[in-house]
Formats: structure tokens, C-alpha cells, sequence
């Protein structure tokens, strides 16, 4: 299976897990999700994922997958917004998506912090 990392060249976090992968050997697909935005359905499947791997521990959909401080999230009113809407804002407003996002073979993870790619390597 490819290794693919939702990758944000800007956050530290995600320089840092890009930079494991490849000290690991692992030349991951880069999806630049700000300059590639993903759409809903995406965003659902990477969520199925994500809560796959966590658990009984899956946060939910805020604290699980997106930025809440982002200003955008408050000017959109989305605290007590439902999956659907939080996945289309999300599309819309890319920022919103935290980073970064790995999946491998092993899962997918939210990577804050950089090292916790290595619990799916």
C-alpha cells in the first residue's frame, strides 16, 4: 500500500512527519490539500479512517480532523455543527483540514505531534 501524507509545507508538524517518512525510507505521496482541495466524499473516507484507527479513543470530528482555532470555523458557526456540514465546510475551507494526516498500510493518523507516524509505520 502507498503512503500518503495530507501535507501542509507551511506546519512544522507536517514538515516534521514528511521528514520521518523519508529518514524511514518512505517517499510518501504528498497531497497539498490547500492547493488540492479534497471534496466531502474524500473528507468523509479519510474521517472513516481516522475514527477507524482511534477507536473508542476518535475525538470526533473537530478535535479528531479539523482546527477549530481556524477564524473561519467561528465565522461559519460550526460548534454545533452536524458531520455533513462539518465535512462541507471543510471542502470548502481546505484550512480547516489538520495536518498532518498519514495513512499507511498500518492506518491513518492525525501526526500533532510529527512522531506519532511512527505508531503506523
Amino acid at each position: 500500500m502507498t503512503t500518503t501524507i495530507y501535507h501542509n509545507p507551511d506546519c512544522s508538524n507536517s514538515r516534521g512527519a514528511l521528514a520521518i517518512l523519508r529518514e524511514r525510507g518512505i517517499e510518501p505521496v504528498i497531497v497539498e490539500y490547500l492547493k488540492t482541495p479534497l471534496g466531502p466524499d474524500q473528507l468523509a473516507v479519510l474521517a472513516a479512517a481516522l475514527k477507524a484507527q482511534a477507536g473508542d479513543a476518535w475525538p470526533g470530528l473537530v478535535e479528531g480532523m479539523l482546527r477549530a482555532k481556524e477564524k473561519v470555523f467561528a465565522e461559519l458557526n460550526l460548534a454545533d455543527a452536524d458531520d455533513a456540514a462539518l465535512l462541507d465546510a471543510a471542502a470548502a475551507h481546505p484550512i480547516l483540514l489538520n495536518r498532518p494526516i498519514v495513512t499507511t498500510a498500518k492506518g491513518t493518523k492525525l501526526c500533532r505531534p510529527p512522531e506519532l507516524v511512527k505508531d503506523i509505520l
